[in-house]
């Protein structure tokens, strides 16, 4: 197990930990693939009836480690494209709680939880455009039909926004008193563990029938673009404007 991922079982309850302090948990390739494993290994265990992916300490995210980012770049599929394949087909609920940052693919990744919640305070942030990239995690198809045009403010822009701002454009399912986003999201899965198992997972996926192969399709199809636009003067220079700092 990846030393950046916390795992802990309770019931039918699994919990991940994202837990990067010192890069405000920054998720790095192997980070990348223990989240993937986990995910996987929940959606095959009928036992398990939620998920709670929540960052340690006063983070979330702060999105890709920049330096394992580039590192990666030009290879094949990514270890972040592998784990937003497996955490958009999660065949189990799927509760984010979230704290302090959520940059770049900690905002995307929050697309395909069943249930996000957000503690005041909070700042969301998807610099794609600055850093001379382009979007991913989906988010291209749908933000726009989630946030409608505050998704132009988001993604062209890079604007950051607010927990507030991320529940009134449904990208949230509440917000919190800092610091009670776990507590919300806790509560959340003791619910949900209740629950007939195999009717709760038959209804999410149902409710994930419509868009799952345009999900898809959109997930491959970014990370095309992200990939091509890594090797980009743009891209480079904005990472060497990065690491000067």
């Amino acid at each position: 197990m990846s030393a950046g991922l916390k795992v802990r079982r309770e019931g039918a309850v699994l919990t991940l930990t994202i837990d990067r302090q010192d890069r405000r948990n920054a998720l790095d390739t192997a980070t990348y693939a223990a989240l993937t494993e986990q995910l996987s290994l929940a959606s095959a265990d009928q036992a398990v009836s939620a998920v709670i992916l929540t960052g340690a300490g006063a983070h979330f995210t702060a999105g890709n480690d920049l330096r394992d980012f580039q590192a990666e770049r030009g290879a094949g599929d990514s270890a972040g494209l592998t784990f937003l394949r497996a955490l958009s087909t999660a065949e189990v609920p799927v509760i984010a709680a979230v704290e302090g940052y959520a940059i770049g693919i900690g905002v995307t990744l929050l697309q395909h939880c069943d249930f996000v919640h957000i503690g005041e305070g909070a700042t969301l942030r998807m610099p794609f455009v600055a850093l001379g990239l382009c979007p991913e995690g989906a988010s291209s198809l749908l933000l726009p039909r989630l946030a409608g045009r505050r998704a132009a403010e988001w993604l062209l822009q890079g604007k950051a926004f607010s927990a507030e701002e991320a529940r009134d454009a449904g990208l949230a399912t509440s917000v919190t008193p800092t610091g009670q986003a776990l507590a919300a999201a806790q509560a959340t899965a003791a619910d949900l563990a209740r629950q007939p198992p195999a009717a709760l997972r038959l209804t999410k996926a149902m409710m994930k029938r419509a868009d799952r192969h345009a999900i898809q399709e959109t997930l491959d199809y970014e990370a095309q673009q992200f990939r091509a636009r890594l090797q980009s003067e743009e891209a480079q220079a904005a990472f060497a404007k990065f690491f000067k700092k």
